[in-house]
């Protein structure tokens, strides 16, 4: 399996159906995600998806097709070692936050606004003085209103925080599927069933997620612009960490894992299946080849 050759545009394709059709199932799970994250000073308040539906096609590609590529070519000297899985998973996860960064950054805004709309209607005292109640912004709203006040910059906040958490997870999660999927291959070439290749997605991607929940709650509070009077900012990731410390204790660190767990598990079990269906090389099979 070593020396077969990949094809980047199918796996890109894999990768963007996966990542649509598994965006749209867990959504409401992210949404609730987020809204737990973002609780501070004992509130507890709990949308949009076209943020995530349009950009985590290019995300999921990316972190997918990066793996292969990755593996790939370190696998052609010899052996692919668990060392080698790693760095592949570590390119991966470098490769993707090109995009996951803006994505959750515009997700996360989406995602707040309903959390401060709920806030200003049962809790008026918490929001700020002189703050004027608006609709909800879109996300073209918000992308202009950035790139006005902040430049390109503004979509990239907290982008040191998603290379802390998409790197570290994909160290995890590459390896651990890999391996668990090879134990359910039916002999030594055939591939898993896809049912295996289901779980192992599952079991993986709900085990790197809970390991990287810490640093997801600070990307999640450094991403988050909206804030109420009695809530913390924060002026980076050290801030964060020594206020959430500080002002709410190590268990705030978990805040989400349960659901980050659940997104992310059927999230990447349904990535494999797609991988195991080969949609991407189904669809380009019906191109024209082009004569050597």
């Amino acid at each position: 399996m070593a020396d077969k050759q990949i094809s980047l545009p199918a796996k890109l394709i894999n990768g963007g159906i996966a990542g649509l059709i598994g965006v749209t199932c867990v959504f409401p799970i992210d949404l609730a995600k987020t809204r737990l994250q973002n609780q501070q000073n004992g509130s507890r308040l709990y949308t949009r998806a076209a943020v995530n539906l349009t950009l985590v096609t290019p995300e999921k590609a990316i972190k997918l097709a990066a793996n292969d590529f990755f593996r790939h070519h370190l696998s052609k000297d010899g052996k692919l070692t668990l060392f080698k899985e790693m760095l592949a998973g570590c390119g991966a996860g470098t490769c993707q936050v090109i995009v996951t960064t803006p994505m959750e950054m515009l997700k996360i805004q989406l995602q707040d606004a309903g959390r401060i709309a709920a806030q200003r209607k049962l809790m008026p005292e918490t929001v700020a003085a002189g703050t004027v109640e608006t609709k909800s912004p879109t996300a073209m709203q918000l992308t202009r209103e950035l790139l006005r006040e902040k430049g390109i910059a503004g979509l990239y906040k907290g982008l040191g925080a998603t290379l802390l958490r998409d790197v570290p997870f994909s160290i995890i999660y590459f390896p651990l599927f890999a391996n668990l999927n090879e134990l359910g291959k039916r002999g030594a070439d055939g591939p898993a069933p896809f049912y295996v290749s289901f779980i192992s997605g599952c079991l993986a991607g709900s085990t790197a997620a809970v390991a990287v929940n810490p640093v997801d709650v600070i990307k999640t509070r450094l991403q988050s612009l909206n804030r109420g009077s009695t809530e913390d900012t924060y002026s980076g990731v050290t801030d964060c960490i020594r206020k959430i410390m500080r002002n709410e204790g190590p268990a705030a660190f978990l805040k989400g894992a349960y659901c980050r767990a659940l997104v992310i598990a059927p999230l990447f079990g349904i990535a494999q299946v797609v991988y195991f269906l080969g949609v991407g090389e189904f669809i380009l099979s019906f191109l024209p080849k082009k004569d050597n």
